[in-house]
């Protein structure tokens, strides 16, 4: 019996490895600068991009999607968001069974002075794991997803 080759196994890992120290380096640079986790930046910046025209608006399960987190999970982050003056909720003009929920004024100040942390953290957790040959390849391809398209 041959043993399949390893390495789509060694991609995953290599790939949770940049991530796990992604969010580490993140993390520690938000709640040391602006007493903020990542997730609850995610959730402000996912929050502050909504728009009023169709579609422009998260339900909770849709955010949660945007976040990777549970729905349950989602909703308690959401309510300590809004305990802090960061966000609030309120009933959907159409359907008076869904609950939207915006991002305050407090909300968006603290998400424009946490901004430049996050790519700051960003950046350095990216240079880190450049100096790693297993991790090289894909903190490249972290930057090529965020440069601009070219355009020819």
């Amino acid at each position: 019996m041959t043993r399949p080759d390893p390495a789509l196994a060694h991609g995953w890992c290599a790939l949770t490895a940049l991530h796990g120290r992604i969010e580490a380096h993140v993390e520690r640079a938000l709640q040391a600068e602006h007493e903020l986790s990542v997730r609850e930046f995610s959730v402000l910046d996912v929050l502050s991009g909504q728009h009023d025209d169709t579609g422009g608006h998260f339900r909770m399960n849709q955010l949660a999607d945007a976040v990777v987190l549970s729905q349950s999970a989602t909703t308690r982050l959401v309510t300590r968001l809004e305990d802090r003056g960061l966000l609030a909720r309120y009933l959907c003009p159409t359907d008076r069974r869904g609950i939207y929920t915006n991002v305050t004024e407090a909300g968006l100040a603290l998400l424009a002075a946490a901004r430049p942390t996050n790519d700051r953290a960003l950046a350095e957790a990216l240079d880190a794991a450049e100096q790693r040959p297993e991790l090289a390849p894909l903190a490249a391809a972290v930057r090529t997803l965020g440069a601009p398209a070219a355009t020819g």
